[in-house]
């Protein structure tokens, strides 16, 4: 059976017995016989009449009846398209190149072209023509083979529905055997076939009308290379819909069918020239065009009319929009990975390639250009460092993917140039082959967001002193750690002393947050990261280690980017998303991945941690400085040795997230030169924040100012209690009384004072100061009573000195004014240590 004429043609091949040259001619003298009988009848009322002749013998009939005469429907190829938020044209996808069009859509100069070339008697014939049939004949029986044909159109669609066919057998071998048989051009078999497409057409011709014969093969033929379908020719050689060509248009498009390498205007436009004027002396035989139109148009040259449309066929068309090349292949893989496109992976390779998809994306053509202009700015394609830079941008609240570039040009050719790739270094690896990159400080975002959800605070002290702990001072609740392992880390501004955690936070303090781990939960803080979209670029959950407070493990910028972008939307986590929406073929709406948007953390949380981010354009980002006239706020990360350098920010429309390093290989980028300057040493604020800020500025543009949500206060001061007053306490005492009022309790230095030697002398900070529960207390041990002396104080009163790195200041002791040194107490530091 055969679809309707509004549906697109298929055909499945089927297999007819074996015969020699005389039964083979047998078959021919039937179908003349049959032909000749009231016009062309259908095979099966002529078939008697003939075997009751001398004519064929009865194997021949039998042979005869053994030829299929039906097409069963298959799906035929159409081309797929990508386009971009806006509707701009991406890229398409295809095996072959063709839409669909009702016949309705064609202008009728393309039908009387390609009526008047191929087959004149179409509209007479019921399917076979006899007299091209006998004319052939006899030529290729002199010649021992096929060396003229006679296929009507109905024939020739019949052979291309074949080949479609037999092009999707899954099984190679059945695959190649089925093709061949369709296309055999020799000898008997070749004879054989063409009597098979005849059988088949007459059947045909019963079913259809004239108008839907048309309307198939003019959606199935081939008009050039790779081009297949009158709609596809008219919009790749001349950039309008097959329903608009004119006369000259059709006649160069109807010729290239006959041999579609040979006659492709783009190929060969002397011999497509050639074959036009042929096609116009056609037209005028048939009386679609007038003397003086085919006398026009064979004086017409083929460039002159020609306006041929650039083939988009792979991602590499998409890099004129933005270099958006990468995006683009990203969105394939997407396409072929997930099984919401089909539950095997050949199934939908098919879709994308065969299905004639539509395919709208998230990507914002403008944001695209701007990110693309200032990764290269920030490093150059052509830089002769081979450092590498990417930028990948989300929507908040969305999941949608606005924009993703790299300091190099999508090439998915197997040889590419210097600064070409097809590695996306945005994406995990199963979406563009990158193993990702460790995210240094900017994953302490998670530590901070395991934090507050244990009841701390912003404004707690932490002893960020220690640079070294062992594994048994850390919780894992999940999981055991050796106890006898020791890390050790470095700051990278050196040692530091006491600070809050918005201090930490702006200074990026890697000892503060240590400190700061071994006091929350480390499976927690994995979790944490687990559910606001966090895994490695091979798309497996982080370990539950301490050296993953600082970020050891990879992760692609996209990733990342997606999870800054919760923090913006006050804890909404939004998977990135590629497409909106995706038509198939017959105009239905298909089901496309979800962002699957959901709460991952409490929105006063995310709050805090924006608060906390804020602090970074008075820290390690103050060089370059916050968006001008609207919030931002952001996270620079810098691993160990300066390999992998990062920017992480947001505004609540967009999160953004800027990589350098090199990608290949996790070397340091130190002592070179990179983007034309000289750096010791490259940090989060050197290339990363700076192209971030670049894009940012432009990519905001036109859009309104919008603010953070407020912080809760809790969050910020924490629970506020008092300072109990245990001066004049024994250390143990006093230790005792305030860890049991809810601080955590550290000894400093000795100072003078009339308390007992080696009592409490006072607290850092002071008795009956309102302090959050948790704080730190110091507690200062008394000297004794200070040495009488000529002219001086009983005690020290000096001013005290600047803060050091968020700890206490000096407070005006004698041993900083010159003084008597404090005596060493047994057990407790000296001031001067």
């Amino acid at each position: 059976m055969v679809s309707s004429a509004s549906s697109r043609p298929d055909a499945r091949p089927a297999q007819g017995r074996q015969v020699n040259a005389l039964q083979a001619l047998g078959l021919f003298v039937a179908f003349i016989a049959m032909a000749t009988v009231a016009g062309v009848l259908a095979a099966g009322l002529v078939m008697p009449a003939v075997a009751g002749t001398s004519v064929v013998t009865d194997t021949s009939v039998r042979l005869f009846d053994d030829l299929p005469d039906e097409l069963q429907e298959v799906p035929l190829s159409e081309k797929s398209t990508l386009l971009a938020a806006d509707g701009t044209v991406l890229a398409e996808f295809f095996n072959e190149d063709r839409i669909i069009v009702p016949l309705e859509e064609m202008s009728e100069h393309i039908i009387n072209a390609v009526v008047a070339t191929e087959d004149r008697r179409f509209w007479e014939h019921g399917g076979i023509d006899p007299q091209g049939m006998g004319r052939a004949l006899a030529t290729n029986l002199a010649s021992g083979g096929v060396e003229e044909g006679a296929s009507t159109l109905t024939q020739q669609y019949v052979k291309n529905a074949l080949i479609e066919a037999a092009g999707l057998l899954e099984d190679e071998q059945e695959r190649y055997a089925a093709i061949s048989a369709a296309q055999e051009a020799d000898g008997v078999e070749g004879l054989t076939r063409k009597l098979q497409e005849a059988k088949i057409a007459i059947s045909l011709e019963k079913q259809l009308t004239k108008e839907e014969i048309l309307e198939r093969y003019l959606n199935i033929a081939a008009f050039g290379t790779n081009r297949y379908g009158v709609e596809a020719a008219a919009q790749h050689y001349f950039s309008i819909p097959a329903s608009e060509l004119n006369y000259l248009q059709a006649a160069t498009i109807a010729g290239i069918t006959q041999r579609p390498n040979g006659f492709d205007p783009t190929v060969n436009p002397e011999r497509s020239q050639q074959r036009r004027n042929e096609v116009l002396d056609r037209m005028y035989r048939e009386g679609h065009i007038t003397a003086e139109e085919r006398t026009e148009g064979r004086e017409t040259p083929l460039e002159d009319y020609l306006d041929v449309t650039p083939d988009r066929r792979t991602c590499a068309a998409a890099n004129v929009v933005g270099n958006a090349g990468f995006f683009c292949d990203y969105v394939s893989k997407v396409i072929i990975n997930d099984e919401t496109f089909g539950e095997t992976r050949a199934e939908r390779v098919s879709r994308l390639y065969a299905g004639g998809l539509t395919i709208y994306t998230t990507l914002d053509p403008d944001l695209q250009k701007i990110a693309d202009k200032e990764v290269k700015a920030g490093i150059p394609v052509d830089d002769p460092s081979g450092v590498g830079s990417a930028i990948s941008v989300v929507e908040p609240g969305t999941g949608k993917i606005l924009a993703m570039a790299q300091n190099r040009i999508y090439n998915g050719a197997q040889n590419s140039a210097a600064g070409e790739t097809a590695v996306n270094y945005n994406t995990d690896s199963a979406y563009g082959s990158s193993t990702g990159f460790a995210p240094g400080s900017t994953f302490k975002v998670f530590t901070l967001v395991q934090w507050l959800k244990e009841g701390r605070s912003l404004n707690e002290t932490i002893d960020a002193r220690r640079m070294e702990y062992t594994f048994d001072e850390f919780d894992a609740s999940c999981t055991h750690l050796d106890p006898r392992t020791v890390y050790r880390f470095g700051n990278a501004e050196g040692p530091a002393g006491v600070m809050n955690v918005t201090q930490a936070t702006q200074r990026s303090v890697n000892s503060a947050y240590m400190r700061m781990a071994s006091e929350i939960d480390l499976c927690g803080m994995i979790d944490t990261a687990t559910s606001l979209g966090i895994h490695t670029a091979a798309g497996e959950k982080w370990d539950v280690l301490p050296s993953n407070v600082l970020g050891s493990q990879s992760v692609s910028p996209l990733t990342l980017a997606a999870s800054y972008a919760a923090f913006a939307a006050e804890g909404t986590y939004c998977e990135p998303v590629a497409i909106t929406r995706v038509i198939d073929a017959d105009g239905e709406d298909l089901e496309v991945p979800s962002a699957n948007c959901r709460e991952a953390i409490d929105p006063q949380i995310a709050n805090a941690v924006t608060h906390a981010l804020s602090g970074v354009w008075q820290g390690t980002g103050a060089r370059v400085g916050g968006l001008p006239g609207r919030p931002s706020v952001g996270k620079t990360g810098t691993t160990t040795r300066n390999e992998y350098t990062w920017f992480a920010g947001y505004t609540p429309q967009m999160s953004s997230v800027v990589w350098v390093g090199f990608p290949d290989a996790m070397k340091p980028v130190q002592r070179m030169e990179v983007g034309g300057t000289w750096y010791r040493n490259v940090y989060g604020s050197t290339i990363a924040l700076p192209t971030w800020h670049r894009f940012m500025s432009q990519g905001h543009e036109g859009l309104p100012v919008e603010r953070f949500g407020q912080i809760n206060d809790r969050l910020l001061h924490g629970e506020q209690i008092r300072v109990p007053n245990v001066a004049g306490q024994s250390v143990e005492a006093a230790t005792s009384i305030l860890t049991n009022a809810g601080f955590r309790v550290q000894v400093g230095s000795q100072t003078w004072s009339n308390y007992a030697r080696g009592s409490v002398a006072r607290t850092d900070p002071g008795a009956g100061t309102q302090v959050t529960r948790s704080s730190t207390i110091t507690l200062r041990p008394s000297a004794g009573p200070a040495p009488r002396r000529s002219g001086g104080n009983d005690e020290g009163g000096g001013r005290g000195g600047e803060d050091d790195g968020g700890g206490n200041g000096d407070d005006g002791d004698e041993s900083s004014r010159g003084g008597p040194r404090l005596p060493a107490l047994p057990g407790f530091p000296g001031e001067n240590e």
